[in-house]
Parts: structure tokens; C-alpha cells; sequence
């Protein structure tokens, strides 16, 4: 007698229904880990835009309110540019003494401060 190799369909289809629940079970969680990590890096990039903000009222002796150009503060963030927002969004750095917002994130810099 001859015995043939190979798989049956029902130990396929067992190993398909694994894949497909384990599958199921992590997609959520590694969407969920890269919003979180798109949140942080937007969180982080308000922090240095307000920091650069800070560093150049301080050095012009502008006060609350004084308005800003990104071109002046930018001098004052590494890589003298606007950081890129890690969901597409924008910037926007407001007046001394404002914090800066992002067009897609709610969270400021000041509210994760630590």
C-alpha cells in the first residue's frame, strides 16, 4: 500500500480559522499603537514649537499677546523648519502666550507637560 502525504482540508481550514482569529485579535491593538504613537509624536512636536515660541519672545522682550511669524520662531526649532505633523495635519503657533494647535490633534503641549 501506498501512502499519499499531505493535508486534509479540514486541518486547512483549521489553520486559516487560527490565522484569521489571531489576525482579528492584533489588527486593533497595532492601530491603536500607531495612533497613540502619531498622538505623542504631535504632542512632542507642539512642545518644541512652544518651547522655540518661548525662546524667541524672551529673546525679542515681546509679551502675552505680541503676534508671531513662523519664520521667527522656526529659528529657534531644530532643523529651523515647522515639524511635520505625523497625521497630515498643521500647525498653527498662535500669539505669545497661546498654546499651539494642531488642524487634527486636540491635545496641547501643556496639557501632557510633565
Amino acid at each position: 500500500m501506498k501512502k499519499k502525504l499531505g493535508f486534509t482540508l479540514v486541518e486547512i481550514m483549521i489553520v486559516v480559522a487560527i490565522i484569521g482569529l489571531l489576525a482579528a485579535i492584533a489588527i486593533p491593538s497595532f492601530v491603536k499603537a500607531r495612533n497613540t504613537s502619531q498622538q505623542n509624536a504631535c504632542i512632542n512636536n507642539l512642545r518644541q514649537i512652544d518651547g522655540g515660541k518661548e525662546q524667541w519672545a524672551m529673546a525679542n522682550k515681546k509679551t502675552d499677546g505680541d503676534s508671531v511669524t513662523t519664520d521667527d520662531v522656526n529659528d529657534y526649532i531644530k532643523g529651523d523648519t515647522t515639524p511635520d505633523c505625523p497625521g497630515g495635519g498643521t500647525y498653527t503657533y498662535g500669539n505669545v502666550g497661546d498654546d499651539p494647535d494642531c488642524s487634527i490633534s486636540s491635545p496641547t503641549a501643556h496639557d501632557f507637560a510633565g
